[in-house]
């Protein structure tokens, strides 16, 4: 009886160790993958901040109301280091995919070729996304500008408004890039552009309304002195 038990944990050790044996070098590729994709995602990282630097994008976006939009989000690194750390973030991800796909597992095949034909929508809705909000900042602020010059009340009000207008745009573009649910994106577009368009139309008939009455007043007020009796046919 005992000479059985001995016999079964024998085996039983002995399959643990083929199998540990079989997966080991699996496990250490998939460590090195890491490591490497590690150094090079920071290489990268390193090389993106300091190209962006050298063309003077930190200081572009700082006149182009970038700076101040990503401080408003929460984000206090430059626009520079962002870009290096979608970089990063880019390169390690793809090396954590590869990484599993050397472990050889039947539930991993194919996740990293997928990821990857992936990638290229998402870095094009981030590139959308990112220029909608430049855009949508300067645009606010030459609207606002052109606002106050007018005299327009509801000048804050119209530059927010527009301001959102492009970022729902830019928003719905991102998110159509990237495939999810397009109907719906453009079924909330389009009730989204209704409502600013809108709330623009109601805005500036309220801040126009005294201007509105000033230039009709002008136009029908009659001179002193007239009256309405003919003088000729």
């Amino acid at each position: 009886m005992g000479d059985a038990w001995s016999d079964v944990l024998v085996a039983s050790f002995r399959g643990v160790v083929q199998r540990l044996g079989d997966v080991a070098p699996r496990l250490l590729a998939m460590v090195a993958v890491i490591a490497l994709g590690w150094a090079v995602a920071a290489i990268a990282r390193r090389l993106t901040v300091r190209i962006f630097r050298m063309v003077d994008l930190d200081a572009r976006c700082a006149r182009w109301g970038l700076t101040a939009s990503l401080s408003r989000s929460g984000i206090g690194q430059s626009p520079s280091q962002v870009i290096g750390q979608l970089v990063f973030w880019t390169i390690f991800f793809v090396a954590l995919l590869t990484s599993v796909e050397a472990l050889e597992m039947p539930a991993t095949a194919g996740l990293a070729a997928g990821v990857v034909r992936f990638l290229p929508n998402l870095v094009v809705a981030a590139l959308v996304w990112m220029v909608g909000l430049l855009l949508a900042n300067f645009m606010a602020q030459a609207v606002l500008i052109a606002a106050v010059n007018a005299q327009v009340a509801l000048a804050p009000l119209i530059a927010g408004a527009v301001r959102w207008l492009v970022l729902v745009f830019a928003g719905a573009a991102a998110l159509t890039q990237l495939g999810i649910a397009r109907e719906m994106v453009l079924l909330t577009f389009g009730i989204a552009f209704g409502g600013t368009v809108l709330a623009l139309a109601l805005a500036f008939g309220l801040g126009g309304k005294d201007l509105a009455r000033e230039i009709l007043e002008s136009r029908f007020r009659k001179p002193d002195g007239d009256d309405d009796r003919l003088t000729h046919v």
